[in-house]
């Protein structure tokens, strides 16, 4: 299928360039700049080899604009390799999340706070990680002196659309190995046609002759309980990680983990090859959709991360992350963490494999780990027994032969599942905290409006009995034991800070109204100079944060508010209208 470009000629922008210099940092860039569109989806590409010398080696960085440090570059190097223990031959595909050196170091690109405001938590764009996405190839090769052509080619990028990424580069990766750079020029070029990302728009992306089309899910989308919408196009590709067939091995222990993603506990995931670790990373953080996952996580990590003995010191406690590896002598390393998943090679097709088992940390072993989940955690919620019955294994028709459902309603349906228990836990929060805010006929024009009371533990947990997760929810358990442990975790902490801030907005909304529904000139009748100046400075600087989509307030309340600003200054001396509004 040809590919689906805009009229005119196409100009190549940049070059092909090598690593660089280590100056940090990238100019912010405008729509109409070079590379502008191409850095809404993608911050760089990077081809990795193996150089016998210098192991491996950043060969190039395309745009060549782009500069990473030389802690970014090492770790991209060994991120983007398979360690000795996987013996992946032929061609892999796996992602690895990396810090950004220096934290949020480079301007986000212009459409950031529009396109996170739409776009669900999960898959809002990272302001201080990495994402990378690795299509790595290890074949013989007679003329290379090692015996082995190795090379990777990495899309390094802040938005975390797995599928998709996979899908690109699953395009791209042969057709560059053939024909190296003249090929990598051409699909950023094209890349740079992009339209941006549009959470709840089907978007048309031309690739090397045809067209990939994908949906970026909306905040506003209702839960999935359908498979995915085929596309006619010769390319589909949805942005979230596939559930089913990374927690194959796991389903009956679901309950666990989905506990322990909620509470934000420290978990290693030991897999047989990176693509695996990745894979089952990536599926276990998007475990507590719609919930932000405020934990750190690594779908793939190495001894070389410089960030190794940050996750591995014994003088503190774990860290609250998710480490996903392949080397075995990360069981030695952390086996004081307190829960490790081990899983061993992915069964493709056919029955349901055999379910790793639930073993004490006590039996873990430093060589030799057989596959099971190693911790002494009991779920407070026990587990639907019915899941596996509602995902298709275990249905038989009448003559007694098993009948699955496809993998993608698999899929879909394991991922209602577990939005909807997410959901069921969530609500008789959301419920509490909106009770804290103030009552609307308190919000008065003259005065400062009230504050959003306190949040009250044990309040909250008085209000379960007739406002719990049992009116959505038919599993049993111990609810005010998991919402206890849930209070000490991050992810309470970035829930509440997040909502707090939400409905502080909404407060500083909903005075901004009630000050432009008021009669302005009967206040200003008694009322000295420095309280009108007054006045004027914070409408202003409310209208501004309006202005900026920080306060969730109508397009005629902010007309009401600049025509209120205009009045007020109409009615001060001359000399004040000067200050106010120079020339």
């Amino acid at each position: 299928m040809d590919a689906l470009l805009g009229t005119g000629p196409r100009r190549a922008r940049g070059c092909l360039g090598a690593a660089g210099p280590t100056s940090s940092g990238r100019a912010a860039r405008t729509p109409a700049a070079p590379w502008a569109r191409f850095s809404a989806w993608l911050e760089c590409v990077c081809v990795v080899t193996f150089d016998l010398e210098l192991g491996q080696a950043l060969e190039l960085v395309y745009p060549n604009d782009f500069r990473l440090t030389d802690k970014e570059k090492s770790s991209i190097c060994y991120l983007s390799f398979p360690d000795s223990h996987s013996g992946c031959l032929g061609d892999t595909q796996f992602s690895f999340r990396m810090r950004q050196c220096g934290g949020q170091r480079s301007p986000w690109h212009a459409d950031d706070r529009h396109y996170n405001s739409r776009a669900p938590v999960a898959l809002q764009r990272e302001p201080a990680h990495y994402f990378g996405y690795v299509y790595f190839r290890q074949v013989k090769d007679s003329s290379v002196k090692r015996g082995y052509f190795q090379k990777s080619l990495v899309l390094v990028s802040r938005l975390p659309f797995v599928r998709l990424f996979q899908a690109l580069l699953s395009l791209i990766a042969p057709e560059y190995f053939d024909k190296l750079a003249p090929c990598l020029e051409a699909v950023c070029s094209e890349i740079d046609q992009w339209p941006a990302p549009a959470p709840g728009q089907t978007l048309n992306l031309p690739v090397m002759g045809v067209v990939v089309q994908v949906r970026i899910p909306s905040r506003v989308d209702k839960s999935e309980s359908s498979p995915p919408k085929q596309y006619d196009q010769e390319v589909g590709a949805e942005v979230e990680v596939e559930l089913k067939q990374c927690f194959r091995p796991v389903l009956t222990h679901m309950q666990t983990l989905w506990e322990l993603m909620l509470l934000g506990e420290p978990l290693l995931v030991l897999a047989p090859s990176p693509d695996v670790s990745s894979e089952m990373v990536l599926a276990l953080t998007s475990c507590l959709q719609p919930l932000r996952f405020c934990c750190d996580f690594r779908p793939y990590f190495t001894i070389h991360d410089s960030e190794f003995k940050e996750f591995t010191t014994r003088t503190q406690a774990p860290p609250n992350v998710v480490l996903g590896v392949t080397n075995p002598f990360f069981i030695k390393t952390l086996q004081h963490w307190p829960h490790i998943l081990r899983v061993g090679e992915p069964k493709m097709s056919g029955d349901l494999p055999k379910q790793v088992k639930l073993k004490k940390p006590s039996r873990l072993k430093t060589l030799d780990t057989k596959p099971g989940l190693y911790t002494a955690y009991t779920a407070h919620l026990h587990r639907d027994k019915a899941l596996l019955k509602r995902l298709g294994w275990g249905r038989r028709e009448p003559g007694g032969v098993q009948k699955k459902r496809p993998s993608d309603v698999q899929s879909a349906l394991l991922r209602r599942h577990l939005l909807e228990l997410t959901q069921s836990f969530i609500i008789p929060l959301e419920h509490y905290m909106a009770s804290l805010m103030p009552l609307q006929k308190s919000i008065t024009p003259w005065k400062t409006p009230p504050q959003i009371q306190p949040f009250s533990q044990d309040d909250f947990l008085r209000s379960l009995e007739h406002a719990g997760p049992q009116l959505t929810c038919i599993l049993k358990g111990d609810w005010l034991g998991l919402y206890r442990r849930f209070f000490k975790s991050p992810h309470f902490d970035g829930w509440y800070r997040q909502r707090h801030k939400e409905m502080a907005l909404k407060l500083e909304a909903l005075h901004l109204e009630a000050i432009c529904e008021a009669n302005i000139e009967t206040w200003m009748k008694d009322k000295s100079e420095v309280e009108v100046v007054d006045l004027v400075l914070k409408l202003r600087e409310k209208l501004v944060r309006a202005q900026g989509h920080q306060l969730p307030v109508k397009e005629a309340t902010l007309q009401r508010a600049q025509l209120y600003i205009e009045t007020v200054i109409g009615s001060l001396p001359k000399d004040l209208q000067a200050v106010l509004c120079p020339p």
